[in-house]
């Protein structure tokens, strides 16, 4: 582990452009400008690499999100951009996509210095994911439609009737503070597609991409009102949004906490409401795996983004008879997951997002060991300076300690043994959480079987955390309702009417 505690943590110098960004004032992308707030409280904007303070950004007021709110209404209502034709949108949002990708060093750098991720994993995931999200979107703009269905009960000939899909009017867009950009391109994409107008609220931890992406909103012709970006924390920006009567839908990633109260406060108007919320993803590795690629694959499920991935691989179940190689392969990748400064470019996982968040993790590895955990790897912070926590591989564990109930949210896997099949899909259903699984084998046979008994949104055979724009993502239990992404995602802005005409 000398290659672990030896590294220089030394945050890189910003580049212009990113200095520029950080030197604006805070303000708020409203109704197409950048517009002052009518408070003057800001929320400092840290470098968890260093744990500077930055830059500062808007505490949005009540007053700026009614704003906001009456901007997307107005916009919703008078059909400046729900009216245009379907090529139009399309074009445009394909234009948004363009202009991501010519400035994507820029948002890498930001988002990585926002964050704690690498800035090579910013640009070889998030930045071309954000981009992708608005053209897989965009190609749906024109293929919104409903259909004719005879009645029922009516002789044929007596009645006309038909169905049609409208969007379902304004938004309230809440996005976490793991992946700001791209998960605010997720939520913005499936609006414009649909006709729909939003306010969409960044982490407060993480906001400088969204506001970053405001520019560009404006700048790919998107009218003014259809997308307004504000800044502020979740309890009062957030739960202002959520309970606005002019609110029609309320989309949210976050954690399952804030998720059910949420879900409660849209329910006194019965708004929309779609949640991506919290999870403790089991892995499960049968006997028959190539030790070699399995370790490696089975660390970057947890390890990757420094474990803050709702989707993380956080328990692994390995069969006792490659339990002891797996995780010994695991521990083999410290150094290449030991975490350094964001804009280092040797740099795989970098620090957590804050020091509240550092603390918590650390919290947790610390109740494991109370609890009676071994740790087989880290379980330590490597540096005074930042955030980080070194990769961590607990064992000895049992299904009772809250490192194996409870998402920690960090780089911390619980290991365990297994024997018979069927204990461990029993094993890993027996949670709260249902987002994803995974499961790792050469048995095609087996893999099916498998991922037939998991209660999880999204299974991976083989891989993990592998999303995409075309394919839906949800959860089952406590890890959401709704979906996002593919052609139900899409479906979650619209409402379908009911057309009936006497002949």
């Amino acid at each position: 582990m000398n290659e672990v505690t030896t590294i220089d943590r030394t945050q890189r110098e910003y580049s212009d452009a990113v200095k520029k960004a950080l030197a604006r004032a805070p303000q708020l992308f409203i109704n197409g400008e950048w517009v002052d707030s009518s408070g003057d409280e800001t929320i400092d904007v840290e470098d968890p690499s260093s744990g500077a303070i930055i830059s500062k950004f808007v505490e949005a007021t009540d007053k700026d999100i009614d704003r906001a709110v009456a901007a997307a209404k107005a916009a919703f209502e008078d059909g400046r951009w729900r009216n245009l034709p379907p090529v139009a949108r399309e074009k445009i949002m394909h234009r948004l996509a363009d202009l991501i990708e010519a400035n994507a060093d820029e948002f890498a750098e930001l988002e990585a210095i926002d964050v704690g991720k690498p800035k090579g994993m910013a640009a070889a995931v998030d930045v071309p994911g954000a981009a992708a999200h608005f053209r897989y979107m965009a190609g749906w703009a024109g293929k919104i439609g409903g259909e004719t269905q005879a009645p029922y009960s009516m002789p044929g000939g007596m009645m006309f009737a038909y169905t049609v899909k409208e969007p379902v009017g304004v938004c309230a867009q809440i996005v976490p503070w793991n992946f700001p950009l791209l998960m605010a391109c997720l939520k913005i994409a499936p609006v414009l597609a649909s006709g729909c107008t939003t306010v969409l609220k960044p982490a407060e931890q993480t906001s400088l991409t969204a506001l970053r992406l405001a520019d560009l909103v404006a700048e790919a012709g998107v009218p003014a009102g259809v997308v307004n970006i504000v800044t502020g924390y979740g309890h009062t920006a957030g739960d202002r949004m959520v309970k606005h009567p002019d609110v029609d839908k309320v989309a949210f990633t976050g954690s399952t906490e804030i998720g059910k109260l949420i879900n409660r406060n849209a329910t006194d108007t019965l708004k929309h409401v779609t949640l991506e919320l919290g999870g403790k993803s089991p892995v499960v590795v049968m006997p028959d795996v190539d030790v070699a690629e399995t370790a490696p694959g089975v660390a970057g499920a947890i390890f990757f983004n420094s474990g803050q991935v709702c989707v993380a691989g956080s328990r692994l179940y390995a069969h006792k008879s490659v339990f002891d190689k797996v995780v010994e392969g695991m521990a083999e990748t410290a150094p290449f997951w030991a975490p350094r400064p964001s804009l280092d470019p040797e740099a795989h996982m970098g620090p957590l997002v804050s020091k509240e968040q550092h603390d918590r993790v650390m919290g947790y590895i610390e109740a494991g060991k109370r609890d009676g955990a071994s740790v087989l790897m880290g379980g330590d912070a490597p540096s005074d300076a930042g955030y980080y926590v070194n990769p961590t591989i607990l064992t000895d564990v049992n299904p009772q300690m809250s490192v194996v109930r409870e998402e920690i949210f960090g780089p911390v896997v619980v290991a365990q043994r297994f024997e018979d099949l069927n204990d461990v899909v029993r094993e890993a259903n027996d949670t709260q959480y249902g987002l994803a699984a995974g499961v790792w084998t050469k048995d095609a046979s087996a893999a099916h079987q498998i991922a037939s008994k998991l209660q999880a949104g999204t299974v991976w055979v083989n891989c993990h955390a592998m999303i995409d724009p075309a394919l839906p993502f949800g959860g089952y239990k406590e890890s959401g309702v709704g979906h996002e992404q593919g052609r139900l995602g899409l479906e979650a802005y619209l409402e379908t009417k009911t057309v009936m005409m006497k002949l």
